[in-house]
């Protein structure tokens, strides 16, 4: 079974909050159930409390699918960092999410306007076993609390390319993929010969769409990750050059059963929130009907 949720950033951004801070929560929440989801994962706005969530999504008919984890293992041990988490954790597994977004952000520039991403940070040879042997010890320590660790590959940080993700897919066990269409395509790398590589490991999905005119203009330019969504290089699924039909009937295919994920970092004064996410579900929906339902 599939479900399909979205990302606040439809309605605000947590990097650049300007970006959506007249929408509130109860507006996020409400048009993304009249759009049809049935989750959506965690934004800047939402509270941080399981007492306090909890009923507010139950109001509106909505699952906690997830929420973005920001950890820092090159600069902290894994006893630090499974403490520094341990909040985010709870508040997961206390409103039914099953995995953890993980995006190690130590040295990332995808924050900072001013550093192009041509500058994003490499690990070094002599760092990949550390990293990765401490991702493994999280994503360990993570299973025993019922979550798994669904790492994403992200702009701008040190597991970007597509040879970095296969480098630390194949240096680890523990570590579950979070696969993300527009990142992916962003960085070079094809989703769907990721997706057949991973295809066993993939334990969450971002269904982001891309505008190739829009991306080959913020390479031209080398732009910064946030210039790059602010020049509107990212879309919903069904807005871009993604096609997702191929991506979705081959997780179908590998019995991906989990969330599916409409993500894009748009500013929602151009991108008219609610039209947008009406967009991301009716591309996903009779493809999920599709390839699930057989």
């Amino acid at each position: 079974m599939v479900r399909i949720g979205i990302n606040p950033l439809t309605w605000t951004n947590d990097d650049l909050p300007e970006l959506g801070e007249q929408n509130s929560l109860e507006t996020c929440l409400t048009e993304a159930k009249l759009a049809g989801y049935e989750g959506v994962e965690l934004g800047r706005k939402f509270p941080r409390d399981p007492a306090a969530l909890g009923p507010i999504l139950k109001k509106h008919a909505l699952s906690l699918v997830s929420g973005w984890y920001s950890a820092r293992l090159l600069e902290r041990s894994v006893e630090d960092e499974i403490k520094a988490m341990q909040a985010h954790a709870t508040l997961l597994k206390s409103l039914g999410a099953q995995v953890m977004v993980f995006c190690e952000v130590s040295r990332c520039v995808h924050g900072d306007r001013g550093i192009p991403l041509s500058k994003r940070p490499k690990l070094a040879q002599t760092e990949w076993k550390q990293l990765c042997e401490r991702l493994d010890a999280v994503a360990a320590a993570l299973e025993k609390q019922r979550l798994k660790m669904a790492y994403h590959h992200h702009m701008g940080t040190v597991i970007q390319a597509e040879d970095e993700v296969d480098r630390m897919m194949d240096s680890t066990k523990n570590v579950g993929l979070l696969l993300d269409s527009g990142h992916l395509t962003f960085a070079g790398g094809d989703p769907m010969r990721a997706l057949k590589r991973h295809a066993k490991r993939i334990v969450h999905v971002h269904c982001k769409d891309i505008r190739k005119d829009k991306l080959a203009q913020a390479k031209k330019n080398d732009l910064s990750f946030l210039d790059a969504v602010l020049g509107d290089v990212f879309a919903v699924p069904g807005d871009g050059s993604v096609d997702f039909d191929p991506i979705l009937a081959a997780l179908a295919n590998q019995n991906y059963q989990g969330w599916l994920v409409v993500e894009a970092d748009q500013d929602p004064a151009k991108a008219h929130p609610l039209t947008h996410a009406r967009i991301g579900h009716d591309c996903l929906r009779p493809l999920a009907k599709r390839y699930w339902t057989k």
